[in-house]
């Protein structure tokens, strides 16, 4: 690990976009809004996938009242239902897009109190976080320009679980806290295994990955810290929590990864580990989540649930 990232890397540091088209998952809030307000105000086409329309038409028009010639489209995306992750790249054509050089998988939900399923059945943690983005790239890949990027966004949550292999889908006992941290240790685990099949391939396209620290964003709003959110929010508005930074704070790694100058399968996060400015964060990784053999059965795994061969080639 010999990169070195310019100190304090920040919004104004984003190389220009001009002509660069990047999806973004969950675009419309949190995270991923914040992503597609600095990429646009840059000039990168950002194309919005999102679950709910409304939504995110009130996102975009957020958006370009702060940057007017901003060019955002919305494509409807439930990544908890693998039908709809099949008809993104048609939903792209209508649209006039037909390669893409960034695809920011950033959507998710947090531990909800009790077990959700997927359309398909999946754990819903595991089937959107995790199945859902692996399906999608998968269905994106084509599309990706030869110098492309795919980012997946985790968190430092990994640690607190490793992949469940005896009950991938928490049938028997479900964690709320466990189930997500499986499915971020999943996301790094998918980085790990892509970048292995992208090297071996030659391949210019780069994976990545990134997590935002503790930032403040809806997240935890319909999880099991919702009830509490109550009891920090006088403290964040005053500026006296330290380990928790703002959602535009914590997109920043996530841009830098699409944008910046990075290494193949690196991991981005902030410098004090729940807040600060982007850092090579691969310190802040559970040894689960970097393990060679779990990320191979993953990924076979990941293609008998999502019914499809991902080939790198």
């Amino acid at each position: 690990m010999t990169q070195i990232i310019k100190p304090n890397w920040s919004e104004s540091d984003i190389p220009v976009q001009d002509g660069k088209t990047i999806l973004i998952t969950g675009a419309n809030i949190g995270l991923g809004y914040e992503a597609a307000r600095m990429l646009s105000g840059r000039g990168a086409h950002v194309l919005m996938a999102c679950r709910n329309p409304a939504r995110a038409t009130a996102a975009r028009e957020a958006i370009l009242a702060i940057h007017p010639t901003a060019r955002l489209d919305i494509v409807e995306l439930d990544l908890g239902d693998l039908e709809s992750v099949a008809q993104v790249p048609a939903k792209l054509a209508t649209l006039g897009v037909g390669q893409i050089d960034a695809l920011i998988n950033n959507a998710g939900i947090m531990m909800p109190p009790r077990r959700m399923t997927t359309k398909q059945g999946y754990e819903a943690q595991f089937g959107t976080n995790h199945l859902g983005h692996f399906a999608l790239t998968r269905s994106m890949f084509a599309l990706l320009t030869p110098s492309g990027r795919i980012v997946n966004v985790a968190s430092i949550a990994d640690r607190r679980a490793d992949i469940n292999w005896d009950d991938v889908q928490w049938e028997r006992r479900y964690s709320p806290a466990a189930a997500y941290g499986q499915s971020k240790t999943a996301n790094l685990l998918f980085t790990k295994a892509l970048t292995k099949r992208l090297t071996a391939a030659g391949s210019g396209i780069i994976a990545a990955a990134a997590h935002p620290g503790i930032s403040h964003t809806n997240l935890a709003a319909n999880s099991i810290l919702g009830k509490w959110l109550w009891l920090f929010e006088p403290i964040i508005k005053l500026g006296l929590g330290p380990m928790i930074q703002s959602a535009a704070m914590g997109a920043l790694p996530e841009v830098y990864a699409a944008t910046g100058d990075v290494e193949p399968g690196a991991y981005y996060g902030p410098s004090a580990r729940t807040r600060g400015h982007p850092i090579r964060a691969e310190a802040h990784q559970a040894a689960h989540s970097n393990d060679p053999v779990s990320a191979e059965r993953l990924w076979a795994l990941s293609e008998e649930l999502t019914g499809g061969v991902f080939s790198v080639g």
